[in-house]
């Protein structure tokens, strides 16, 4: 009997969607991260809820070779933004990159704020 491996042959697509999900998990991960892209951001364009509008804080920009991340999270107002940010910068690094295979270039976080933790 001949155990030679049969070879798969076809291609693997992964979605922009389930990159950004797999970001927003990994930085819902890290403590200090009070709202994540998990939870959404609300940009208010005036003080009544008219004018509300949904947005993802997650972007992403894919090359052909890899993928950079930018991720705006509100850090809790008893942690440090700079050590938060790294540790998001981190873990969403490794997370879509053990998840997808693809490298990532970069992970760019903006700090959209300080709230307190429920």
């Amino acid at each position: 009997m001949n155990n030679k491996e049969k070879k798969v042959t076809g291609t693997l697509k992964i979605s922009e969607d389930a990159i950004i999900r797999i970001a927003e998990s990994a930085a819902a991960e890290i403590k200090g991260v009070v709202l994540s892209a998990s939870n959404k951001l609300a940009v208010i364009g005036s003080k009544s809820c008219v004018g509300e509008k949904i947005i993802s804080p997650i972007s992403i920009k894919l090359s052909s070779d890899s993928v950079s991340v930018d991720i705006s999270i509100i850090v809790s107002e008893n942690s440090k933004a700079s050590e938060v940010s790294k540790a998001v910068q981190n873990n969403v690094k490794s997370s879509v990159q053990s998840m997808t295979g693809i490298a990532v270039s970069k992970v760019n976080v903006t700090v959209a704020g300080i709230g307190s933790e429920k």
